[in-house]
């Protein structure tokens, strides 16, 4: 997993290697970022709404982050509150006024009005007056409120005989809050809450080796490659702003041109997408509430025995299992198994076992969860019950597995257990001080309903 991991990294950053700046390149349109697309894709809005900015600033209070010294440089864009404007017009649901620098307007709006008036006066009396300036019907506030670095840092590396290589990554988090407030009565109407992660990499090769004596040879080459910020910014506020506008149509606060059945179709598209995000951890781990509290499994698989004769082979396994759950992450289950051991031409005996267990699942609302278990319960030997005086004996047992949920009824798991019997008479044979123990590995569908 490592290893494909890694590799995957590594072809990822070769876009970047082989794409290296070796001169000045002129001036371009801004990049879009991956929300861009979709605010702009929005159907045409019925009406605009004038809308307010003030400030929308960061509030981290985070300075730049360097290996030696300090700095005075913020972490993160100081313009949050253009890139804010900007979306706002993209979307063409808002008609943003100016009121950031309201001052500046002010006087220049004074300097107009002072200059007319005097024109009026000496050159002409019908000269029309300075028009109002446009109010707002809604304010929109908020920030930059996290900059979180490093939630999650890694990398591969390798080196054999000099020739080496080996990639980083890390990822920050950027997180904003946008809400709108009514300026008629102060009431705030809705508040979205958006965050952004920020992939930084790097990948490097190094070759170190004496190729003759006192002869070195030594060569590296490496790539970074960091996400901006600024479109890092530019992303969580451009889907914000999308998400204001399709939780503003679906309170009926504004609405697409097109009607009713476009809201409809905008609105639910949106919560199935919400649905989802929100299922989704931190660290991209995909969350599943499951209800069931009981499952029935069928398995099959293999038994390898470990008793007193020294040839070991492999015997089939069937098992019927139940579970009940306590809590999300503990239960129990009773399980019965019939299986073979052998161990050649020397033994070879069907039985059949009985054992209670507790679980403990590790992951237990991932579609992939492990899990562990131990218990204890009794084993039977089927074939030769009737020819030897100890046929049932006392065991215990303990495991791992691994489980796939295919949907909230059916699962598949994988299995391997170790079961450690308290006597040495399960091959019939009596040889040292340890005790006989088998193994089981198998493979089984489950099935989960509630009572």
């Amino acid at each position: 997993m490592a290893a494909l991991t890694g590799l995957m990294f590594i072809l990822n950053s070769c876009g970047a290697y082989f794409n290296q700046p070796f001169q000045q390149t002129p001036s371009r349109v801004g990049e879009f970022s991956k929300s861009t697309q979709g605010l702009l894709d929005l159907p045409e809005a019925a009406d605009r709404v004038e809308v307010a900015v003030y400030n929308f600033s960061d509030q981290t209070g985070q300075y730049k982050p360097v290996e030696n010294g300090s700095t005075f440089s913020t972490a993160v864009t100081q313009g949050a509150t253009t890139i804010l404007i900007k979306a706002l017009e993209d979307s063409g649901y808002f008609l943003p006024i100016e009121r950031e620098n309201l001052s500046n307007l002010s006087t220049e709006r004074s300097i107009i009005r002072n200059t007319k008036q005097e024109y009026i006066k000496n050159l002409n009396p019908n000269e029309p007056p300075l028009p109002p300036l446009l109010y707002a019907g809604l304010l929109l506030e908020g920030g930059i409120i996290s900059y979180d670095t490093n939630i999650v840092t890694g990398g591969i590396g390798a080196r054999y005989f000099g020739i080496g290589g080996a990639t980083k990554y890390r990822q920050d988090r950027i997180t904003i809050y946008l809400r709108a407030v009514s300026t008629s009565n102060g009431e705030i109407l809705k508040t979205v809450y958006v965050s952004k992660t920020i992939l930084s990499q790097s990948l490097d090769a190094s070759y170190f080796r004496f190729v003759k004596f006192q002869r070195l040879l030594e060569a590296e080459t490496g790539i970074t490659r960091n996400e901006p910020l600024q479109i890092a910014v530019k992303d969580a506020i451009e889907k914000a702003v999308h998400d204001l506008i399709i939780e503003g149509i679906e309170d009926r606060f504004w609405s697409t041109k097109a009607g009713k059945e476009t809201n409809k179709e905008l609105v639910e598209n949106y919560v199935k997408e919400k649905e989802e995000e929100e299922s989704i951890e931190l660290y991209n781990r995909v969350l599943k509430k499951r209800t069931a509290k009981s499952i029935l499994s069928v398995s099959g698989g293999a038994s390898l025995f470990d008793g007193d004769y020294t040839e070991k082979q492999p015997g089939y396994l069937a098992r019927l299992e139940y579970q009940q759950k306590i809590t999300n992450n503990l239960g129990f289950g009773l399980t019965g198994s019939v299986f073979k051991l052998d161990s050649g031409k020397q033994f070879s005996d069907m039985f059949s076992d009985a054992s209670l267990n507790a679980y403990f699942n590790i992951l237990p609302d991932d579609d992939l969860s492990p899990y562990i278990y131990a218990g204890g319960g009794v084993v039977y030997n089927i074939e030769n019950s009737t020819e030897q005086k100890t046929d049932t004996f006392l065991k215990m047992q303990y495991g791992a597995g691994l489980k796939y949920y295919l949907s909230q009824r059916l699962g598949l798991k994988l299995f391997a257990e170790h079961n450690i019997s308290f006597s040495d008479q399960l091959d019939s044979m009596v040889n040292g001080k340890r005790n006989d123990f088998y193994y089981n590995f198998g493979l089984g569908l489950d099935y989960y309903f509630n009572f």
